[in-house]
Parts: structure tokens; sequence; C-alpha cells
């Protein structure tokens, strides 16, 4: 059951790994906020209906737990998305990625911060040479490419840190399904995403898109629509039920990897201090995440096979 469980974060951070080059193609056309707004408005209706069919209007109810809800919408639904789509403007997709395969750590720093439980040092050792390998790709080896990093880093970190706590606490809404507790979290990120674009347009931040720029990117905003907002997040969501916040997160590290798969099959011809960088970073960041995880707890071997007390006794079988 454990190894079915696996496939659903699989589909999520490949589709997530494939979106950040799409998502920036259709930033030619239309500005970073509204392009957001518009996905997760759509993502938001197709949500909310398949929730309607499968668990009924009483699954709209946030039963006590709406400000939950509502800061894990914000932060991870708005924040992550919104702060993404402005960082790939100042930085190429398979840089992004890059920092979105962070989760993992992020994760484990978000869990010593709200459950006390404190990483290894390792973790943190392990951490900051992934950061060395983001580096690596980001100034191609050159210390002339520092400048790169810039807002477009910042931003990301603010992103992932909002995945991050997201993620953790999708695996405190264990008694809801994972469509439960995505729309109404995506229902909650959405608003928040209105807001800003309303107000971004209305400063003169941005421009509200016209109908000729939507029809363009059509086809970039149906995948990130039905791929990206709604099935990889399902599945994202589901896999963190079935398999813990930290487990999941351990494939965030396979966004990068897909990220640099399409654009390369695009034209794009990565230096061989980029693919170090990469394979640094993933590397570092696999290690780190298994570091993280809480060994097994040996069985006791029964002295016999009809021994009761080895067989039955509840406390021979004693949790980690």
């Amino acid at each position: 059951m454990r190894s079915r469980a696996t496939a659903y974060p699989l589909v999520a951070v490949l589709g997530w790994g494939v979106m950040f080059p799409i998502l920036a193609s259709a930033l030619d056309r239309v500005d970073p906020l509204n392009l957001t707004t518009a996905r997760y408005l759509l993502a938001a209706v197709v949500l909310v209906a398949i929730l309607l069919l499968r668990e009924g209007a009483g699954a709209l109810r946030h039963g006590g737990r709406a400000l939950e809800v509502v800061v894990l919408g914000v932060v991870g639904f708005a924040g992550f998305n919104l702060l993404t789509n402005l960082a790939l403007e100042h930085a190429a997709p398979q840089q992004i990625s890059l920092f979105v395969a962070t989760t993992p750590v992020i994760t484990q720093l978000v869990r010593w911060a709200r459950d006390g439980v404190r990483p290894k040092p390792l973790l943190l050792g392990l951490s900051l040479v992934a950061l060395l390998g983001v580096g690596l790709v980001i100034t191609r080896g050159s210390l002339a490419g520092l400048g790169q990093f810039g807002l477009g880093g910042l931003m990301m970190i603010g992103a992932v840190l909002g995945w991050g706590i997201y993620t953790h606490g999708a695996s405190r809404f264990g008694e809801w399904s994972p469509l439960r507790f995505t729309t109404l979290t995506a229902l909650a990120g959405t608003a928040a995403m209105l807001v800003l674009s309303i107000g971004a347009d209305a400063v003169g931040w941005q421009h509200a898109p016209a109908a000729a720029d939507l029809v363009a990117v059509a086809p970039q905003l149906a995948y990130a629509v039905l791929v990206g907002a709604v099935i990889a997040v399902l599945a994202w969501n589901t896999g963190v039920q079935r398999l813990g916040a930290a487990n999941a997160a351990l494939f965030m590290n396979l966004v990068p990897v897909t990220t640099f798969a399409v654009q390369i099959a695009r034209g794009y011809r990565p230096q061989p201090v980029e693919l170090v960088g990469a394979a640094i970073t993933i590397a570092a960041l696999i290690a780190a995440n298994l570091a993280a995880r809480p060994r097994a707890t040996a069985l006791p071997r029964p002295s016999a096979v009809t021994d009761p007390i080895a067989v039955t006794d509840p406390e021979a079988v004693s949790s980690r």
C-alpha cells in the first residue's frame, strides 16, 4: 500500500516540473498577479464542482477551523504561487525549480518551529550544501553572476517557506479528505490573489489582460489549471496524508530534474557547472531528507511461534 501511495506525490512533482517553463512563456503576455489569479479562479470553480459532486455542500463548511484554513490558503496557495510567478520574471525556470527542491528541508524547519522537533545538525549542514549547489546553477560558477540571485531568489525563498508551512499544515487535517482540504484552502488563497490583483491593477503596478492576451496563453493556462492547480495539488495533499509531510516532501527533489529535462528538450544547453550544481543540490537534499526520517524500531523476535505474549501483547509491538 505504501508503494502505491508514492504515486501521488510523484504525479504532483512531475506536473509541477513541467509547469515552470510553461508559466514562464505565458508571462510574456499576462502579468504575474493576473496570471496567477486567473489560474486559480478557474481551478477553484473546478475544485468546488468536484467537491459538491463527491461530498455535498456540507463539505464546504470549515468545521470550526476557518482561521487555520484561511492562513494556510493565503500562505500556501497565494504566497507560493504569486511569489513564484513574480520570481519567474527575474530568473530562469530551471533556477526557480531548484529553489522548490529545498521544500523537504524547509518542511523540517517548519516542523521544528511549530512542533519543537529539532532537526539533526547533519540536516542543517546538508541544507547549506544544497544552497551551494543552487548558487552554482544561478551564477554558473562565476562570482560575477551573484547579482542574478537578487530579487528572484529572495522571492523563491519566501515562496518555498510558504509551501513548507502549507505542507506541514496539510498533515494536521487527516480527518478531512484531500479534496476538501485542497478546495477550501484554494478558495481562501484565490480570494487573497483576487484582492491583490485588483489593487495592483488599480494603482498601475500591472494591467488587466485583454481578451486577446488570455486567448494567446489559453494552452498554458489550461495546463496550469487542470494539471498544476487541480490534479497535482490533489495528488500532493493525498500523498501528504498517506506518507506524512516529511516523506512526501522528498519527492520535490524531482522537480528540478523534470524542469531541466523540459528546458533541454526545448533547446537549452546547460553549462557543465550548472549540471554539477544541480546534482549537488539534489544529492544533498535527498541525503538531508533521509537523515531526518526516523529509523524504524525493530520488532522483538518471539522465542517461539506459540509464545502468546510475544504474539499478542501490544507492548511487544511498540510504536517508534
